[in-house]
Parts: C-alpha cells; structure tokens; sequence
C-alpha cells in the first residue's frame, strides 16, 4: 500500500465519523459542541496536509506524513469523546 492509499483510507474513516457527529450534533451539549469546534479546526489542519501529500507536485517529506497521522490521532480521539458525550 502506498502512502496515498492510506492516506485516502484515513480520509474516508475521518470523514465518516465526522459526518456521524454532525448529524448528532443539535442535540449534543455545550460541551459537546465546543470539542466539536475544536475538532473542525483540526480537520481543516489535517485536510490541508492531506491535500499536500496528494499533490504529485509537491514532496511528501517524512515530517509532513508524520503530522498529518498526528493530527488523524487527535480527531480520531476527539471524535469518540464527542460521539461518548452524545450517547448521554
């Protein structure tokens, strides 16, 4: 598997659970919300590098992949904190 590959893997997973929340969303908390508008600024972060690694114009370094799986590590935690405060 190539690092587009997963990357788009990632993508999709993200963009799933993302879409879930959303959904849950108006009737969430103000906690809930608040983790939620933190988290869309982590997903613009990870979006924007996502889109620099797919660019065949652009050098995929090492450090650039490694921040992008960071920031997937963080929504991906953020997100199930959100989902756990919607079960409630």
């Amino acid at each position: 598997m190539n690092i587009s590959e997963e990357f788009e893997r990632l993508s999709d997973r993200l963009k799933q659970q993302r879409d879930e929340i959303n959904v849950k969303l108006h009737l969430a908390s103000m906690e809930a919300k608040e983790e939620w508008e933190k988290a869309e600024d982590k997903w613009g972060d990870f979006t924007g590098k996502f889109d620099d690694i797919l660019d065949e114009t652009k050098e995929t370094t090492s450090e650039l992949t490694d921040s992008a799986k960071a920031v997937a590590e963080e929504l991906t935690s953020a997100y199930e904190r959100i989902k756990e405060r919607l079960k409630g």
